[in-house]
């Protein structure tokens, strides 16, 4: 893969010195991905499913072309796929359409401290409004989820097991197969959030055999504003919408409404049409170039930032096993936001804080950490431009006495 060449497929690195080290929290966004955008814009920019006019003809093909193409990029079913507005909505959505349903007091929902507030939060509330009880599976000294840690919690009350595909903070990633398989066994039902997944490794929900799953279009080379559900076929059929309104009904009575079949009953008002057709642009983009290519460049960019980090006097590695493309780190004795200002100086972005994941940090017993993450366009220059300007924010902060 070269990353070098990549790097010219985006705007924002072609016009500017930039060393980006967050992708984690959100990635750049390739020219093909804002022409497609651009193209629903300026060619057919109307509404879908409704009109009985060529362009809306148009508009509804691409829109449910995105869906199509999507779906076939986690080995899902066409049906399968809802569009939301994020993760975040797409997690909110299982936890108040299939947790209100299902969950009553005395239940159990099973989770992780790794967890990203989008997916902890939900269920935390669903919680107290079920009085269902949360149960933490104990992460091992390395802050790893691990298939024994999971046997010692569950139990008969157990419905539902929440856990992340891959943690935002600490790039490990969760051994799902047969923690899924585990699940299975005893009856409880699966919520992934795959937000730091989909975008870096190949994700085969039939595989998985999961029941939820979710990711977001602005971490994998997509817009903003749109995020993916994937969720069994049955469990949708059983569902009830969580919003009504235009567009997610078939007939409309007086005291009664009948609702469309999935994924539309779902999917409430005009959807993110350009933002679909953007995101199922950038799963072209990805796919092309190969997500075992992505995921191995990341993880050999990261390995070497590490090996660069352990160099330097001073500094606290809290992932050095990651195995992903994320960095967490802190300079010790040195406030992460203190010293994030000294990378921006130096054209570096990364990450300052707890990374909506608090109870991560509870764990490594901090308030917040320094977290670069890198991706398809950086390079093994990038790490050594990273690496240089830690040891130059090192000097600096011993200088004046941290």
């Amino acid at each position: 893969m070269d990353a070098h060449a990549l790097k010219n497929d985006f705007t924002v690195l072609r016009n500017q010195t930039l060393t980006y080290l967050d992708t984690a929290a959100s990635s750049l966004k390739p020219d093909v991905v804002l022409e497609a955008m651009n193209a629903y814009y300026h060619n057919n920019p109307v509404n879908v499913h409704r009109g009985v006019y060529e362009m809306s003809h148009v508009a509804t093909k691409h829109y449910e072309q995105a869906r199509r193409d999507i779906a076939n990029f986690i080995n899902a079913d066409f049906e399968e796929v809802v569009f939301t507005r994020g993760a975040s909505s797409a997690l909110n959505l299982v936890a108040l359409t299939w947790g209100e349903q299902n969950l009553q007091a005395g239940d159990e929902i099973v989770t992780s401290m790794l967890e990203h507030h989008s997916h902890l939060l939900p269920w935390q509330q669903l919680a107290k409004r079920k009085k269902a009880s949360l149960v933490y599976v104990p992460l091992n000294a390395e802050g790893r989820i691990t298939e024994a840690a999971l046997k010692k919690v569950i139990t008969k009350r157990t419905k539902i097991l929440t856990l992340t595909y891959v943690s935002n903070t600490l790039g490990y990633k969760t051994p799902l197969e047969p923690i899924i398989k585990i699940a299975k066994a005893h009856g409880i039902k699966t919520s992934i959030d795959a937000a730091q997944a989909v975008p870096h490794t190949p994700v085969d929900v039939k595989k998985l055999d999961c029941d939820f799953l979710a990711f977001s279009g602005h971490k994998m080379c997509g817009p903003s504003g749109i995020g993916v559900l994937y969720a069994k076929r049955e469990l949708l059929d059983k569902l009830d919408p969580l919003e009504y309104g235009g567009d997610m009904n078939d007939r409309v009575g007086l005291y009664d409404v009948e609702v469309k079949r999935p994924p539309y009953k779902f999917e409430t008002g005009t959807p993110p049409i350009a933002e679909a057709i953007g995101l199922a642009r950038a799963v072209q983009y990805l796919s092309k170039i190969g997500l075992e290519k992505i995921a191995n460049h990341e993880h050999h960019l990261a390995t070497l930032a590490i090996a660069g980090l352990q160099s330097i006097e001073g500094v606290t590695i809290y992932n050095p096993t990651t195995d992903t493309g994320i960095v967490n780190f802190n300079f010790d004795g040195v406030h992460p936001h203190d010293a994030v200002t000294v990378f921006d100086e130096a054209s570096v972005a990364l990450r300052a804080g707890h990374h909506c994941a608090q109870l991560v940090l509870k764990f490594l017993e901090v308030s917040a950490t320094l977290r670069a993450s890198f991706y398809l366009y950086n390079t093994e220059e990038d790490v050594q431009h990273f690496i240089k300007t830690v040891a130059s924010a090192r000097r600096f902060f011993t200088k004046v006495g941290f």
